[in-house]
């Protein structure tokens, strides 16, 4: 037998991809105890056990009740719970429990039918525990019958009532057992012996109902029997079955239908009276029957799905107290009153975005409890394109995607799914469906710039904050927190920078150390945003930090050269015209813009008539022609102020001999310094003998006087020039320098210099090393000269580099 079962499900497995056409038949008794083996499901599927568990199969009914269910752990089908025969089919014939067994992964189904097989467990039972029988003395032929009500046994089959007997026996009776089918069986007093109701008016007896089961069981009732006199006919049913049909949703009153008997007897023994005779299990019969018409309503509604017919024994009895029987059965009609029903099995959410589409979101089954059409369901979705409908086996569907979720997009999903049956008018139920939508590390984060532009001051502070870059992450938790950090250099060559920090929390990019213009302008750095998903996605942004200039260098004389011993001259002809070009001053500025703007001013010199510098060229040249009045030797003072704020400046000290000839250029150096000597000496002299002559008649004043003459000096600003002599405001330099082209010149020197003749062509350097201060040389006598427009608060040894007042009138000129 189980070489067979096998061979049957084999060939059951390979005719269908998915469930079997023929599903797995099984039986069990009723009665079991629970974890009672039914069958090893696993072997007959062609399943290994281990398949059980790794494809989370499961057990499905119809009812949804689990009376049996399956180990996983050895693939064998046991009982879960008591199962009653009577309680789940009542009196039908075959009581069988269809199961589904449901495999995920890939999606497999398995039918499954238990039979449940009956036992003896319940004894044959009288409707009465006495039956009284009133037999008229006039029936006296033997054999005559009288019909009794039988007993009534749960069980079917062989387990059922199967033999009747009598007990004590007695000489009057006998019983007779009959069976015209399964639904008519008569139960009959047969008579041996006529009664005389002078000889014995009543008599009791036991009438015991045998079923078949094994050991059998039993039930007794008492038959009283009273000898009437007189009536002698019983009544008569026109039909033996009367069959009826009602709808299901039927109004209470409702006629279903009329029974009829008759009696050839006349008076009170001819009066026919109808009622129910409540069987087993019928105590609360949903119909009532009119004693005298013998119809029979409605009394309470049905439910065609709790019963589909109603079977119903119906007894006439005469006024002589004979009797009949008849059957009734009233069919149920079903009406569509039962919506559909959704269960589900299983539902996932959240769901990950990056799920490929046919991804199985929820799977549910659908059943309608009313039969036929009513009972045929269809199920839709609602306004749904990302989501869709498939059927799986019989009512089951699963819900799945069709197309690529964004949780960007859409976080939350409302599948509503509708299941309407074919009734008329159809009834729905509908089943909403919430999925959510997880989210995934798909976004990398995204700068609100292209690129940063940064600036800064040279000379800052360190750890200075000179902005903030941004990234933001659409998506949502840890991946879309966004982390700073610095790109290491694109190449090993390239070294890293380390004067540039970005934090790592808000963005906030810091400068830690001070920089310096001119050694770097600019710096490049790639900025990277990293957002804490796994894998981390990140993005890079490049941040230009741009170094804003600062007037911190102080312009550098490049000619005439300043640390030159001997200084040289410059020579300048008797016979030379205004405007004639003596010498040029060339200086540059490390700084850059108009911080490195060069103006040239006439400082100080030993006649300021004479010279003209121009304030952007820097060419010193003759203001008038020459005269036999000035001075051989001449002495002068350029002035060379940035335009920065404050501006810083430096000095440049040049001579220049006013010659006849070019002959005397071969003088010997020491005779023009024994010369320069001689007339410092007088002019040293004439000086002491003033200041002597005075500092007598003015010790005294010039005692009491000198602090407070200091005091107001330093109130209200010395003034080191006057105001007429140079425009307040001097013109900017078009480059960063005051030669925007290269100048060739041809001068003659002085005789230290030991050449007649030098050409000079200097291009400006982009970067030099600042110069704070040019010293003047020389010991001519002091001379007085017209002021400057620049004041003391301009023009300070501090912040300009150049000769302090003490130091400027220390010097003499000729």
């Amino acid at each position: 037998m189980a070489i067979a079962r096998q061979v049957l499900c084999l060939s059951a497995l390979l005719s269908l991809p998915h469930a079997r056409s023929q599903p797995l038949r099984y039986s069990v008794a009723e009665e079991a105890p629970s974890g009672s083996l039914v069958a090893d499901v696993a072997e007959d599927a062609g399943l290994a056990p281990a398949q059980l568990s790794a494809r989370r199969a499961r057990l499905a009914s119809e009812d949804g009740r689990q009376r049996l269910r399956l180990d996983r752990a050895t693939g064998r089908l046991v009982v879960a719970e008591r199962l009653d025969r009577e309680e789940l089919c009542a009196q039908a014939p075959a009581c069988t429990l269809p199961l589904e067994l449901l495999l995920a992964d890939p999606l497999q189904f398995f039918r499954i039918e238990v039979a449940v097989r009956d036992v003896n467990d319940h004894s044959p039972r009288f409707p009465d525990e006495q039956i009284t029988l009133r037999i008229a003395e006039t029936i006296n032929s033997p054999g005559s019958r009288f019909p009794v009500v039988g007993a009534v046994d749960l069980d079917i089959g062989s387990n059922s009532v199967q033999s009747y007997s009598i007990s004590p026996e007695n000489e009057y009776f006998s019983v007779s057992f009959r069976s015209q089918s399964e639904e008519e069986k008569y139960v009959e007093l047969v008579l041996e012996k006529p009664l005389d109701r002078e000889e014995q008016a009543e008599m009791s007896f036991s009438l015991i109902a045998v079923d078949g089961g094994s050991p059998p069981r039993s039930g007794t009732t008492q038959i009283h029997i009273v000898v009437l006199d007189v009536n002698d006919n019983s009544p008569i049913f026109t039909q033996k079955l009367y069959v009826g049909q009602i709808l299901e949703n039927a109004p209470e009153g409702t006629v279903v239908l009329r029974v009829m008997a008759t009696d050839p007897d006349v008076g009170t023994n001819g009066d026919i009276s109808y009622q129910f005779i409540e069987e087993v299990g019928q105590r609360h019969l949903a119909f009532e029957i009119d004693a005298k018409s013998g119809e029979i309503k409605l009394r309470k509604p049905l439910d065609f799905e709790t019963a589909q017919k109603h079977e119903l024994s119906v007894q006439a009895t005469d006024g002589g107290g004979l009797s009949a029987i008849c059957k009734v059965l009233v069919e149920v009609l079903d009406v569509n009153d039962n919506a559909p029903e959704l269960v589900v099995s299983s539902f996932s959410s959240p769901l990950p975005e990056n799920v490929s589409p046919g991804t199985v979101v929820a799977f549910f089954s659908v059943r309608d409890r009313d039969a036929g059409a009513n009972g045929k369901i269809t199920c839709a979705l609602e306004d749904q394109l990302s989501f869709s409908l498939r059927p799986a086996y019989k009512n089951y569907y699963e819900l799945v995607t069709v197309t690529t979720l964004d949780r960007e997009e859409m976080a939350r999903y409302i599948v509503t799914v509708t299941a309407a049956d074919a009734g008329s008018p159809p009834l729905t139920t509908t089943q909403t469906f919430t999925v959510d939508i997880s989210d995934v590390n798909d976004n990398a984060p995204v700068f609100n710039q292209t690129s940063y532009i940064m600036y800064v001051r040279e000379n800052n502070v360190p750890t200075m904050l000179v902005g903030t870059v941004h990234a933001s992450d659409v998506d949502i938790g840890p991946n879309a927190k966004v982390t700073y950090s610095l790109a290491p250099p694109l190449t090993t060559e390239q070294p890293p920078c380390s004067c540039i920090s970005v934090n790592s929390e808000n963005g906030h990019v810091f400068v830690l150390r001070p920089l310096d213009y001119e050694q770097l302008k600019q710096i490049e750095v790639l900025v990277i945003a990293s957002d804490a998903g796994s894998p981390s996605l990140s993005a890079n942004v490049t941040v230009h930090l741009v170094v804003v200039d600062e007037n911190d260098n102080a312009p550098l004389v490049l000619h005439p050269a300043q640390d030159s011993s001997p200084a040289t001259s410059e020579l300048v002809p008797m016979s030379a015209e205004a405007g004639y070009l003596v010498t040029k001053v060339v200086a540059v500025d490390a700084d850059s813009g108009q911080n490195s703007w060069l103006s040239y001013h006439l400082l100080k010199a030993s006649d300021p008539g004479l010279f003209v510098v121009g304030a952007q060229s820097g060419e010193v040249r003759l203001r008038r022609p020459v005269t036999e009045r000035d001075s051989v030797k001449q002495k002068l003072i350029i002035l060379v102020r940035d335009n920065g704020r404050p501006p810083l400046s430096a000095t440049a000290a040049l001579s220049a001999l006013l010659l006849n000839d070019f002959s005397d250029v071969h003088l010997p150096h020491s005779s023009l310094a024994t010369e320069d000597e001689g007339d410092s000496l007088t002019t040293y002299l004439i000086i002491s003998l003033v200041f002597v002559s005075l500092l007598f008649l003015a010790s005294m004043a010039a005692f009491i006087t000198c602090k407070a003459c200091k005091r107001k000096e330093l109130k209200d600003g010395h003034v080191l020039y006057g105001d007429n002599n140079f425009p307040s405001s001097l013109a900017d330099a078009a480059s960063a320098g005051t030669l925007p082209h290269p100048y060739c010149y041809e001068i003659n020197l002085t005789t230290g210099s030991g050449n007649s003749q030098f050409k000079f062509l200097k291009p400006i350097l982009p970067s030099l090393p600042p110069q704070h201060c040019a010293t003047g040389r020389g010991t001519d006598d002091e001379r007085d000269f017209p002021h400057d427009p620049l004041t003391t608060e301009d023009v300070t040894p501090e912040n300009t580099g150049m000769l302090s007042a003490e130091q400027f009138n220390s010097l003499s000129f000729n």
